[in-house]
């Protein structure tokens, strides 16, 4: 069987981004690690803290188990701090993933995708989604790592940005808008000055999670610090719920596209190549 290792920024963005891919791909045997570059230190601060328990103990519990829901494998955590928000003070800490010299960064994953002997990356794509400095950073040290770990097939995860907008639209004519803030408006510019997500003809892949939903809502409810019981991942109705994160949205590295074409990560056989 293959091995997908996911990469990302922050405690929480594997549920939200990947968790129907990661979910879909433990059910099917293949192996499922996950790399978290930082420890979500300047997320949402929930009023239960305990003495002496800081924002990133509580969030990389809810991480182990978020990747029990799911089925994954393992978990690696690369020890940087949360950089912030665009244009935030903490974007200037040395130690914060922005701040990492790239060739380290990129060694230290490399490093794990040979570990794992890696046969699928996930990053993100070129401007994180939307344009968070950790997101963008991931993507910068995703392929870096590749290219030095060879042989590892490289998919940034994306939204669908038609889609959503074609969503929110919807609901909005519908009287029944689970879309979340009013404000957000996906073709808008985002953090960076860029759209949300990535434009449809952009997208070369479409993964059909449809049948790992309940895993990928109950990892998200495993972030309970970030994800409320009132936010709209919790609230919106099965039937939204599918629409909106029933496919989940790649471009391959490297890879023009017209179109996303539906497909899986991994060929129907996989060989293992483990001696």
């Amino acid at each position: 069987m293959g091995t997908l290792v996911c990469f990302h920024a922050h405690p929480d963005d594997e549920a939200i981004s990947t968790g129907g891919t990661m979910a879909r791909a433990a059910a099917e045997g293949h192996r499922v690690v996950l790399v978290v570059a930082t420890g979500g230190e300047w997320g949402e601060r929930p009023d239960d803290l305990q003495a002496g328990e800081s924002l990133a103990d509580r969030r990389r519990r809810e991480t182990e188990e978020s990747m029990r829901a799911l089925g994954a494998h393992r978990t690696v955590w690369l020890g940087y701090e949360d950089s912030g928000m665009t244009g935030w003070e903490q974007n200037a800490n040395p130690g914060s993933f922005h701040q990492a010299p790239l060739a380290e960064a990129a060694v230290r994953l490399a490093q794990v995708l040979r570990d794992e002997r890696a046969d699928v990356l996930t990053v993100y794509d070129w401007h994180g989604v939307y344009g968070h400095p950790d997101h963008v950073k991931v993507h910068r040290v995703g392929v870096r790592a590749a290219e030095l770990a060879g042989s590892v097939r490289v998919l940034e995860a994306t939204m669908n940005r038609n889609l959503i907008a074609e969503l929110r639209r919807a609901a909005r004519d519908a009287g029944n808008d689970q879309g979340g803030d009013d404000d957000f408006d996906p073709e808008a510019p985002a953090d960076d000055g860029n759209p949300f997500g990535t434009p449809v003809q952009e997208i070369t892949l479409a993964v059909d999670v449809s049948a790992h939903l309940a895993a990928k809502r109950a990892a998200l409810a495993c972030h309970r610090s970030q994800i409320s019981e009132t936010s709209f991942f919790a609230t919106m109705p099965e039937e939204i719920f599918a629409m909106a994160f029933g496919t989940e949205w790649f471009i391959e590295h490297g890879v023009a596209s017209t179109a996303p074409r539906t497909g899986w990560i991994f060929p129907e056989q996989t060989g293992s190549h483990r001696s």
